[in-house]
């Protein structure tokens, strides 16, 4: 029995040793004494000579290089702070190993950040604030990413998208922007504001010059109706005068009685043989 177990052991052993599996979002380099043997395996299992070879496996997904916010020169000589992160892949195992002291993943990134960084400084130094914060920024980013294509031959790198999370003015610079912006907004206001005033005066004195216009010209209008009415009374009060000057006055000193006597309390002191009682005395008023 122990004769039949321990060559299955054996050879367990010898199948752990040497049989290793490359999953498919992996990619391997075999060695043969630390010298770079094979590099081309496809995910599966895969077979190596015990102690004169080993293995070390890598992404082959994306990685994300991420970093601190780094601070730019504008044409103007203003700072600007951006803060971008970019995605990438190892397209060539080989060379990155080589080129990144074994394949360290933050060696290479500080490799990627310091030419990304190269590639964005170069840029922001063609371009105002203005034009960096709100017009060119997808430009900008076109630009990097081209002239890092070149890290496939240097790194075996592939960047696939750079990005900026946001870009942003360093604090001092903010607020005197802001202070100026609001300067700004705020002389616009009052301008506004004057030339509303000036409008609104320049309107009320139209408004109460027509006003008066139109008070003038209705009290002239209104006078000369209320003279052309009193001219035809006086022609019809004078007609009907002239037909029977004898009822006229009899009309009149009717009403001049209802007038004057139309309070219990009035009290006229006139001679009793006035002109004013000539009717009392005498229905004739003779």
């Amino acid at each position: 029995m122990l004769r039949i177990i321990l060559p299955i052991v054996l050879l367990a052993v010898v199948a752990y040793f040497s049989l290793f599996r490359v999953q498919e979002y992996e990619q391997a380099i075999v060695f043969q004494f630390r010298e770079i043997q094979r590099s081309d395996y496809e995910p599966g299992l895969h077979y190596m000579i015990p102690i004169i070879n080993t293995v070390k496996k890598f992404e082959k997904r994306l990685l994300n290089l991420d970093r601190e916010p780094q601070r730019f020169l504008t044409v103007e000589k203003k700072d600007v702070i951006v803060d971008y992160y970019a995605k990438w892949y190892i397209s060539d195992v080989r060379k990155f190993y080589v080129a990144t002291r074994g394949g360290d993943i933050d060696y290479a990134n500080g490799l990627l950040g310091q030419r990304i960084n190269r590639a964005l400084r170069d840029e922001f130094g063609k371009r105002t604030v203005q034009e960096v914060v709100a017009g060119e920024r997808g430009e900008i980013l076109d630009v990097v990413e081209s002239t890092t294509d070149q890290l496939q031959d240097e790194l075996g790198i592939a960047i696939v998208d750079v990005r900026t999370k946001r870009i942003d003015l360093p604090e001092d610079v903010s607020e005197s922007v802001y202070d100026r912006m609001r300067a700004e907004r705020t002389r616009v206001a009052k301008d506004f504001r004057a030339r509303g005033e000036e409008a609104a005066e320049r309107i009320r004195a139209n408004a109460d010059r027509e006003r008066e216009i139109i008070l003038a010209n209705a009290y002239k209008d209104a006078e000369t109706v209320r003279g052309e009415g009193d001219a035809s009374a006086t022609e019809i009060y004078a007609g009907a005068f002239g037909k029977d000057e004898e009822f006229y006055t009899l009309y009149r000193s009717l009403n001049a009685y209802r007038t004057s006597f139309s309070n219990n309390s009035d009290i006229l002191l006139l001679e009793p043989d006035s002109d004013f009682f000539r009717y009392f005395n005498n229905s004739r008023g003779e």
